[in-house]
């Protein structure tokens, strides 16, 4: 699973752009490569609710309140053709919920990818692996915010074993064999 791998959190241009996000997307890359037609892609776009917390946040981070079909949205190059299945698009930021496990099954073994590891990456997989999923976070095919937050994310993602483990790459690719 590739997490919201769009020109939001990738563009160096934009708040929320992660600067290590070219340097994950090449461990991305060959995950998704390892596991061919299995490979999900989410995006995250704004809701058009604004009477919930969300309304809080577009005030406090005004240039994401856009409609929905800008191209700050848009997945980078690189992420399209990743996968065959139409973009997983939510209004959240984590992506775990019942559309998630109509597709992957409730129990299923996951491993995911993206950005932004102290924000998405970690409200999905807490959230999948709460469901009970078998979850796998790939730490270094994941970008966040500043090494200090990516880092912050996978020490609390850490503290959920078996459920939620975080590995590198390379044992990653020996769980899509």
């Amino acid at each position: 699973m590739v997490i919201d791998p769009q020109a939001i959190f990738a563009s160096p241009d934009s708040a929320w752009g992660s600067p290590f996000f070219s340097d994950a997307f090449a461990n991305i890359r060959r995950l998704a490569d390892a596991a061919g037609d299995r490979v999900l892609v989410t995006r995250w776009l704004p809701t058009a609710d604004r009477g919930t917390s969300w309304g809080d946040y577009f005030a406090e981070w005004p240039f994401a309140d856009r409609p929905a079909d800008d191209a700050l949205f848009d997945l980078v190059p690189e992420a399209r053709g990743l996968s065959g299945w139409p973009t997983l698009d939510l209004p959240t930021f984590g992506k775990w919920g019942g559309e998630l496990e109509r597709i992957v099954g409730r129990d299923s073994r996951v491993v995911l990818t993206g950005v932004s590891t102290d924000c998405c990456v970690i409200s999905t997989a807490l959230a999948g692996a709460d469901a009970g999923a078998r979850i796998t976070v790939a730490a270094d095919a994941c970008a966040g915010s500043t090494a200090e937050n990516h880092a912050a994310a996978l020490h609390v993602m850490g503290l959920y074993p078996p459920q939620l483990t975080v590995a590198d790459t390379e044992a990653c690719l020996a769980l899509l064999r």
